[in-house]
């Protein structure tokens, strides 16, 4: 989970705070000690780490929080604007110019996830009514060109690339015509990179810079790398002046570090992150949201955001129609699972509704499918079945049993657990479409259902 250990370490700072009644200058003085051990275990940068301690502690003595009859929560929502003002105090979007096409360059080093993101970005702009390009501009990496074309293949982005050997200033140039030709609104120049900052690097992309005079430079950094990655947003800004920085690993960063400093550190915002390898669209970086997720207040509007776009009237509709006809298949239950998958885990689901992150810690012994474990064993079991088998679970005898959890590495016992509650929710959903008004739901139990935690 993104900032687990800071969100833990400061979510019980404001614990003890609300233990007491008032609070005098020394409180506030005890919970700034645990603030900024806190900041400075996430790997935040110390300088920065001063300066918002000072200023929330400044805040936090005056007499307006000390007489309030709710100190503690004053405090926090202190915590809560400063945090948010630290990284960026607003959105900060992408600078669409008015006239196409719209030119965008990623730049950063290798293994920082700028092809990757190249196509995510495609696919977030492609949501938003845009035609993209994608540039091949990494002329140096091996196979760096055929892994954008594989990416624009995918998501049905057009690749412009030229023979090998071409200089890659020449190819971002040429790459303007091309996006004329097809009518395309924006560009996005994929660069190459280096394992390190160095004169060559910066030279090129300066040169594709003064050539193509792109609306946007955005800075592709690994937010698992804490604070080199707020080094090397330092550097690239003192080169190429950048716009802004795209945070790609944030899923697997559990301590923050370079999300609360980059902007503190270059006045750079942080515009996207990346979550996962799957190319699925950048997420919008909302500074104020991100701040309430820290502090165990949740992101409901992310989280509404995400199901509004996943939600299809017209599936919903279809299952609605199988339900009442008692055609409820494996196939259509192994669909609807997958659009809840993509929603996030169930942790993650739980951090983003306001004050439910600390019920992730209790509910981590209990029987409960946190992390999508189990969600992915049924998916796996379901697949090893045939078209016929999934239509109809009656057909589903011993010896298929036996060929459908070898093929999905499970035990037989397994297979049966879920074909026995899948049996379960047919029945119930035989019954339920005789009521009326919802008359009788009483002596209905929904069954435990694997892979969907909200019907455990």
């Amino acid at each position: 989970m993104i900032f687990e250990g800071l969100a833990d370490r400061l979510q019980e700072t404001f614990k003890k705070l609300r233990g007491h009644g008032r609070l005098t200058e020394d409180d506030v003085n005890e919970a700034m000690r645990d603030v900024r051990m806190a900041l400075l275990e996430a790997d935040v940068n110390f300088k920065v780490v001063k300066d918002f301690v000072k200023k929330v502690k400044e805040r936090a003595v005056g007499q307006e929080v000390l007489e309030t009859l709710t100190p503690a929560q004053f405090v926090v929502k202190i915590v809560d604007e400063e945090l948010t003002s630290l990284m960026g105090g607003t959105q900060s979007k992408i600078n669409i110019s008015p006239k196409p096409p719209t030119i965008i360059m990623l730049v950063g080093l290798q293994g920082a996830g700028k092809t990757t993101s190249a196509g995510k970005l495609g696919i977030a702009l492609k949501k938003k009514g845009k035609h993209p390009i994608l540039v091949a501009a990494d002329i140096y990496r091996p196979a760096a060109v055929k892994q954008l074309q594989i990416i624009g293949s995918q998501l049905d982005i057009p690749v412009f690339s030229m023979p090998q050997g071409t200089d890659a200033v020449m190819i971002a140039k040429s790459s303007l015509d091309f996006a004329t030709h097809r009518a395309s609104d924006v560009i996005i120049i994929d660069t190459a990179g280096r394992l390190q900052i160095n004169r060559e690097l910066m030279d090129e992309l300066k040169s594709i810079k003064t050539e193509v005079n792109p609306h946007e430079i955005l800075l592709v950094v690994d937010a698992m790398t804490g604070q080199e990655a707020v080094n090397v947003a330092q550097s690239f800004n003192e080169d190429l002046n950048i716009d802004g920085v795209i945070l790609t690993k944030m899923d697997g960063d559990a301590r923050g570090g370079a999300a609360l400093s980059i902007k503190a550190v270059t006045n750079c915002p942080i515009k996207f992150i990346g979550m996962g390898e799957k190319l699925e669209p950048l997420e919008p970086f909302y500074p104020d949201r991100m701040a309430s997720r820290i502090l165990g207040m949740g992101d409901v509007l992310s989280l509404v955001e995400k199901a509004q776009e996943l939600y299809d009237a017209k599936q919903a509709k279809e299952i609605q129609k199988k339900f009442r006809k008692d055609e409820f298949t494996l196939d259509d239950f192994l669909e609807q699972m997958q659009q809840i998958r993509k929603l996030g885990s169930f942790e993650q689901i739980l951090g983003m509704i306001p004050g439910m992150g600390t019920l992730k810690k209790q509910l981590e012994g209990a029987d409960i499918d946190l992390n999508g474990k189990e969600t992915r064993r049924i998916e796996a079991i379901i697949r090893s079945m045939t078209p016929r088998e999934r239509a109809d679970i009656k057909i589903i005898d011993g010896s298929r049993r036996k060929r459908i959890a070898k093929g999905s590495g499970t035990s037989v016992q397994e297979v049966n657990k879920l074909l026995k509650q899948f049996a379960e929710m047919r029945k119930m959903m035989k019954k339920m479409k005789n009521l009326k008004g919802g008359k009788g739901l009483g002596s209905f139990r929904m069954p435990k259902i694997p892979g969907l935690p909200f019907m455990k």
